[in-house]
């Protein structure tokens, strides 16, 4: 009979279990990064990846997550369950040599798995050592085998009926170790499951589990692992989540892999196909490893990388890159991506060079060379290595730091493109060309912004300014006051002027509607004069080399008319913003103008002056007359509507639109920038049908009375 944990006196053997774990308890932030909610997700994905390197080696196929109420999450799988038999150097089953010695397992230089997620054979022990409780049982030979542990000290729970509980009696061992048998199992039937509670000692009570980061990071290794499917319950009923109203359970599951991942990942309409690259090369490394007396010697061993690639560029101009290794993503990239990166820019510069002439790429053109940045505008691209004992700059594993890696995938990215470069199909010469195109185009925009930019800063009293002349800018030198009007044709143009205070208010008119840039290209957009003039007034560069410190006022303000067409002039300006300036949109310094609708002049009692009422709606309207029928004033029947800012004098645009002491402006934001990408590709984008789709849904909703025609 075992004795409570306060009155024993434990042996050797025991002592020796804790004295790794222990330093880990002192030093967590070594091991998972911090203690906040993102070590204890790390702690979560070391669990998890366990069970994803059993299915990379192909003995896995099925996951099962659960976040139980109680704050604890199990994790269970069919692979091949940890070995239960006694590990000969330590005496202890193959259980408790996992959990609670740090540097020990199948990844840990056993040769058990060519590629996976663990390196140092400390994730298992380490998240251990931070658990007031943790369960494992183990599925093997037809039984079913368990051992439970205490901040890292192996024993037994004395649990209620009630269920497991890290406050429940727990008595530790100390002669011996025991495995104990807890059911039978069908025959064949293999699998590890895993259930912890976090130590509150170590984490504070605001660390929690993210839904949103595991189900973004589940859908991420199902991408990464065709054919794995990992299921998702949660049942902590915590506001804000799905399960919020009750148990809420996800499965995933995906065939295509990295091209899959790609096409989920990008943000913007495909300019190429999805292509897909793979290849392999070899290094030698030297490595300590341990011999038959237990001695470390260095021996050279020959590492074999096999390297993925999918990637397509798109429309848009940011970059979207996941790099991994094996499955674990290495967000701060490493030498993968450094490798990729060199061989793209290889490459491409090469192309562009070999293609100058159809390109049409001038001598002018000639002084600059394409640049990383050009060839990454616009690139979604999944790049993951797989290779045994990666070197990580830290168990967090956020950096890949393997040198000899950086020339595989570089000479992988060379080769696979210069095959494409040369294939003679139809299809491989049209989206090469298109590429290159985009590239080149990418390499002009920033060759222009950065001209615009020189040429555009805020002149003082002895320069000469090379704005465009129907600009009417401002007298103030602090960027922080003044604001910018863009206005909508040369009629409201006059108006504005008189109406406007000079000192720190500019007007830039535009004649009509401006070109649609959510389907046009880069070089399209800076070529259309009303684009080009908007771009180089504001100053600050445009898509990628946008400098929002550069811009030259405070606010900028869509001022266009109250209808149909003023409504599709100011989306179309949004659009421009939202796709090549979209800091000055995430800053808040776009603005949309609130034009009135209608004028009320209410007729004043006996000698008193006529009293002028501005309305910005129908329904306004009609509520402002009721209020005046009530209280018994009169107006004139005439109401004046206004079609368009040129139909009012200076006085009533100052008093109702420009003047900051009355106006109202509706300042656009972005916060749901995905969202707003999505929306702006539905009713501007070049994919016709599904806009058909959204106006005949809508259609029965029309209310033909508000249609101004």
């Amino acid at each position: 009979m075992t004795t409570p944990a306060s009155e024993s006196n434990y042996s050797a053997r025991h002592l020796s279990v804790l004295e790794g774990l222990e330093a880990v308890r002192k030093r967590p932030g070594m091991y998972i990064g911090s203690t906040d909610s993102r070590g204890l997700m790390h702690c979560v994905w070391e669990i998890i990846d366990n069970s994803v390197d059993e299915a990379l080696a192909g003995y896995c196929d099925k996951i099962s997550i659960v976040l139980y109420a109680d704050n604890s999450v199990s994790v269970e799988d069919n692979g091949r369950g940890i070995p239960v038999d006694i590990e000969p150097k330590t005496g202890l089953s193959g259980v408790e040599v996992v959990y609670t010695k740090l540097h020990a397992g199948g990844k840990f230089g056993g040769g058990s798995y060519n590629a996976s997620g663990g390196l140092h054979g400390v994730g298992a022990s380490v998240v251990n050592a931070l658990s007031s409780r943790l369960d494992v049982e183990v599925t093997r030979t037809s039984k079913v085998h368990a051992m439970s542990f205490r901040r890292g000290e192996p024993g037994v729970f004395d649990d209620p009926k009630t269920g497991p509980s890290p406050e429940s009696d727990f008595a530790p061992f100390v002669d011996r170790s025991e495995l104990r048998i807890v059911g039978k199992a069908k025959r064949g039937l293999t699998g590890t499951k895993v259930r912890y509670w976090a130590d509150r000692q170590v984490f504070p009570k605001s660390a929690v589990f993210s839904y949103d980061e595991l189900v973004a990071r589940i859908r991420q290794t199902t991408f990464l692992v065709p054919g794995l499917e990992i299921t998702l319950r949660d049942e902590r009923g915590i506001p804000g989540t799905p399960g919020e109203n009750g148990p809420h359970e996800e499965t995933y599951l995906a065939t295509g892999g990295s091209v899959d991942f790609v096409d989920f990942l990008a943000p913007d309409a495909p300019v190429t196909n999805t292509w897909h690259f793979t290849g392999t090369g070899s290094f030698k490394e030297t490595v300590p490893v341990l011999d038959d007396k237990g001695h470390l010697v260095s021996q050279e061993v020959e590492r074999t990388c096999e390297v993925d690639i999918a990637l397509r560029w798109g429309t848009g101009y940011d970059t979207t890159v996941r790099t991994f290794v094996n499955i674990i993503s290495t967000p701060k990239g490493g030498s993968h991506l450094s490798g990729f990166e060199a061989g793209l820019l290889k490459v491409m510069r090469k192309a562009v060079e070999t293609n100058a002439r159809r390109l049409k790429i001038s001598s002018k053109d000639g002084a600059e060379r394409i640049e990383k940045d050009d060839v990454l505008a616009g690139l979604s691209a999944v790049l993951t290595v797989r290779l045994a004992e990666p070197q990580f700059e830290g168990q967090t594993k956020e950096v890949l730091g393997t040198a000899p890696v950086r020339a595989i995938v570089s000479r992988v990215v060379e080769s696979s493109f210069k095959d494409l470069f040369s294939s003679p199909k139809r299809d491989d010469k049209t989206q090469t060309s298109l590429l290159l195109e985009k590239i080149v185009s990418e390499m002009r925009a920033r060759v222009s912004a950065r001209k615009q930019k020189e040429i555009s800063r805020r002149k003082n009293a002895l320069e000469t300014s090379s704005l465009p002349a129907k600009l009417a800018d401002c007298r103030t030198n602090d960027v922080q006051k003044s604001e910018l009007f863009i206005v909508e044709g040369d009629s409201a143009l006059g108006t504005a002027k008189l109406a406007r205070s000079s000192d720190f208010q500019a007007l830039l008119p535009i004649r009509g509607k401006i070109l649609n840039v959510q389907k046009a290209s880069v070089s399209d957009m800076l070529r259309n004069a009303e684009c080009g003039a908007i771009i180089q007034v504001i100053g600050a560069g445009s898509g990628r080399s946008f400098d929002l410190d550069a811009a030259r006022y405070g606010k900028i303000v869509l001022m266009t008319d109250a209808d149909v067409d003023g409504a599709h002039i100011r989306t179309l300006l949004l659009t421009l913003f939202f796709r090549y300036m979209r800091p000055m949109i995430d800053a808040g310094r776009v603005y949309a103008a609130v034009p009135p609708l209608h004028r009320v002049e209410v007729i004043g009692a006996g000698s008193r002056k006529n009293e002028y009422i501005y309305t910005y709606s129908e329904a306004e309207l009609q509520s402002t007359l009721a209020k005046l029928r009530k209280a018994g004033k009169r107006y004139k029947d005439d109401i004046q509507r206004y079609k368009g800012l040129g139909e009012m004098d200076a006085d009533q645009l100052a008093e109702t639109t420009m003047d900051p002491r009355h106006r109202m402006l509706r300042r656009v934001t972005a916060e749901h920038a995905q969202r707003a990408e999505e929306i702006f590709e539905l009713l501007m984008g070049s994919d016709v049908a599904p806009r058909k789709d959204f106006i005949v849904a809508g259609a029965s909703a029309l209310d033909r009375s508000r249609i101004d025609a």
